[in-house]
């Protein structure tokens, strides 16, 4: 005898796969797949998923939250998951596209990854010797077209340097890298500037 049809189900569809370990090592391993991530990001977006199925049912929510620390825990114990490296790896990414390291420790954090890896990340930015942050002033220069990147010059200079100024601050840059860099007059100084020890 078949079952009655469920009402929640709109006619012609069929009911959702049941949430269970299996759906969501399946999620899991589709976002990583596509996307690095840390722990916790791994947990957050699993719980998302979850509610989005559930609903408001915090009983679903606690039981699937159960099977995904499980899950969690066990990619890392498999070093699927390294926290370490992915810090390491998102931190290089966001300074090569001209992220302060203040910005790049905000991601980190609301990425979920931990004091002590974040840094470590942060602290292998500056292995080379050179100022991270003034590379990525200067990243941050050449992608927003800033200073000796600018394409023309404006005819008020005093309120172009004001704006380019603003735009460096909001990026969370310090005042003395913004400067040194919108003293350059073209890419090749750019370029001294970052060979320069003393810079």
């Amino acid at each position: 005898m078949q079952s009655p049809p469920d009402p929640t189900v709109p006619a012609g569809e069929t009911e959702p796969a049941p949430i269970n370990a299996s759906l969501i090592e399946k999620w899991a391993l589709g976002y990583l797949d596509r996307y690095a991530s840390s722990a916790e990001n791994l947990r957050q977006v699993l719980l998302r998923r979850v509610r989005r199925r559930t609903g408001a049912d915090g009983d679903r929510v606690r039981a699937a939250g159960i099977v995904i620390d499980a899950l969690v825990a066990r990619y890392r114990a498999t070093g699927i998951i390294d926290d370490a490296a992915y810090a390491a790896g998102r931190a290089r990414g966001r300074l090569a596209r001209g992220r302060s390291l203040r910005r790049i420790a905000a991601d980190l954090a609301v990425k979920g990854v931990g004091t002590a890896d974040a840094a470590a990340a942060l602290a292998a930015l500056s292995e080379d010797g050179r100022d991270p942050d003034l590379a990525a002033a200067c990243a941050f220069a050449r992608r927003r077209r800033l200073g000796p990147f600018r394409r023309a010059r404006a005819p008020d200079q005093a309120a172009e340097r004001r704006r380019e100024l603003g735009a460096f601050a909001r990026g969370g840059f310090a005042r003395r890298h913004a400067e040194a860099v919108l003293a350059c007059a073209d890419a090749a100084a750019v370029a001294a500037l970052l060979d320069d020890p003393s810079a």
